[in-house]
C-alpha cells in the first residue's frame, strides 16, 4: 500500500510562517533538515538529552480539502502547520508502524491532534472537525530525502 508526498514545508521557528519546498533532507533522530524540530532535536542531542519524538508531521491532503470545502475558505496548506502534505494514504493507521518516505525510514508515533494555537491562527473549527484527521507525527529512523511526489511506503 502507498501514497505519496504532495507538498513539503519547512517552518524554521516555533511561530514561523511555513516555506514551502520542493524537496528536503531527513536526518534520523533529528527531523528535516532546516525545520523547527530539526533545531530542537539537535540541540537536544547536543546537551547530552535524548530528542522528542516528534520530528516531522504529515497530513492528508483530502481531510484538508474536505475541512476548506466545508468551512468555506481558502486557507493555504501550509498554515496548518504540518510538514508534509500526503495523498491517498491513511495516516491513522501508521501510528505504531514504520514506513518509508521518500529514501528515508520513519515510525508513526501518534495523531498530531488540533490545538488552541492551529485554532487561533488558522480557523475556529479546526478543533471541532479535525479532531483524529489532525495528522501524524512521527520520528525519522533512517537518513534520506524527500520530494514531492515522493512514494509514502510501508
Amino acid at each position: 500500500m502507498s501514497g505519496s508526498v504532495e507538498k513539503i514545508f519547512l517552518i524554521p521557528n516555533k511561530k514561523g510562517a511555513a516555506q514551502e519546498v520542493t524537496n528536503a533532507v531527513l536526518e534520523a533522530d533529528k527531523g528535516i533538515v532546516g525545520d523547527r524540530y530539526h533545531a530542537v532535536s539537535s540541540a537536544a542531542i547536543a546537551a547530552g538529552n535524548k530528542p522528542k519524538e516528534n520530528h516531522i508531521s504529515l497530513i492528508s491532503q483530502e481531510e484538508l480539502d474536505t475541512f476548506l470545502q466545508n468551512n468555506e475558505s481558502e486557507i493555504a496548506y501550509g498554515d496548518f502547520r504540518r510538514n508534509l502534505i500526503t495523498s491517498n494514504i491513511n495516516l491513522n493507521s501508521l501510528v505504531g508502524k514504520e514506513f518509508s518516505i521518500g529514501s528515508a525510514r520513519c515510525r508513526g508515533m501518534e495523531l498530531c491532534e488540533p490545538c488552541a494555537f492551529l485554532a487561533a491562527t488558522v480557523h475556529s473549527a479546526v478543533l471541532p472537525e479535525l479532531v483524529h484527521k489532525g495528522g501524524l507525527r512521527a520520528v525519522i529512523i533512517n537518513d534520506g530525502q524527500v520530494e514531492a511526489g515522493s512514494e509514502i511506503t510501508f
